[in-house]
């Protein structure tokens, strides 16, 4: 079976590596073009781009996948299968039309849930307790074409988008390779997707990081969970801008305004509070008056760093606002 593998992030270089593992020719791989990067603006290539330079493979990249140089280049590999992970481009009819077998592609929820650029990150963001990967035939619509074959899993409470993603990654790799057997010997089954039941994820803008401490805390946890990496949960502190990397849920509670931030300096030794001390930590309220606590975080112009280190430098006073 000869393919051509279109994908740009890292999602998608472990169903690369295990498309050559089961044997199948990967006649070329087609990524994003490298793009400038970083304060220093450094051209970088894409993480699939690397990869396929790692597995000494041919790479192709057009600025749009839909002009005319990039169709006739295409149809002169003449490709059985075509099999798209995150790619970053529409696919069009006419590319769809070149394969016999058709484009398959390996998305990183249970369709129809999750239709769009951001599935992972949206279904921790929106506190989904399952999530999947899916192998589906493209059509002309954004992730609306025929499921073969899904995946299911369950997203842990306080798992990340970043800890969830290889995971999902690693099953869309085996889903993909059994899906392509399926289709080599017809044995595969197409299955149109229930568009009365489709949610969508649609791309990641820097203001969906924004915090709005009126939410219940856990609402604003799995918002700290699942915006990983970017844009990221982030909020203002003292004028200026405060990323929140890591926080856990509490059962701690204070009838303050939203996004009053704690400071407590109880004993804690390996998570226990001891002599009746309330545990140590910074917490900060949500609308509900329950708390996150904060573990990790970013200041504007400033490294990452621990909540309490945070918290020592900045000299907390009582029930200091966060927001606004």
């Amino acid at each position: 079976m000869k393919a051509v593998f279109l994908g740009t992030p890292e999602f998608a270089v472990a169903t690369l590596e295990r498309m050559l593992e089961a044997g199948i020719e990967v006649a070329e791989v087609v990524t994003q073009p490298d793009r400038p990067q970083g304060r220093k603006q450094e051209m970088i290539p894409s993480p699939v781009k690397a990869a396929a330079l790692r597995l000494g493979l041919p790479i192709y990249q057009p600025e749009r996948i839909r002009r005319a140089d990039a169709l006739e280049h295409l149809r002169a590999i003449a490709p059985d299968v075509m099999v798209v992970v995150g790619y970053g481009q529409l696919i069009p009819q006419a590319v769809i039309d070149i394969p016999r077998l058709g484009i398959v592609n390996v998305h990183g929820s249970v369709l129809p849930e999750l239709r769009g650029a951001a599935p992972i990150q949206w279904a921790v963001a929106r506190g989904y307790e399952k999530t999947g990967v899916t192998t589906m035939c493209i059509d002309a619509g954004l992730d609306t074409g025929d499921v073969v074959d899904s995946w299911e899993t369950e997203i842990g409470p306080e798992e990340t988008a970043l800890e969830l993603n290889p995971r999902l990654a690693a099953a869309g790799a085996e889903l993909l390779v059994k899906t392509l057997a399926g289709l080599a010997d017809g044995s595969a089954k197409k299955i149109p997707q229930d568009n009365d039941k489709a949610t969508h994820a649609p791309i990641l803008k820097k203001e969906d990081g924004r915090i709005d401490w009126r939410k219940p805390a856990k609402e604003i946890h799995n918002q700290v969970r699942g915006l990983l990496p970017w844009p990221g949960a982030h909020t203002v502190f003292r004028g200026q801008t405060l990323q929140i990397w890591r926080a856990r849920m509490t059962d701690r509670r204070w009838d303050l305004a939203p996004g009053s931030l704690i400071r407590e300096h109880g004993v804690r030794e390996h998570g226990v509070r001891e002599h009746g001390l309330r545990e140590a930590g910074v917490f900060a309220v949500g609308g509900d008056s329950s708390a996150i606590e904060l573990l990790e975080v970013q200041a504007e112009g400033r490294k990452r760093m621990a909540a309490d280190v945070f918290a020592n430098g900045s000299r907390l006073v009582e029930a200091e606002q966060l927001g606004g």
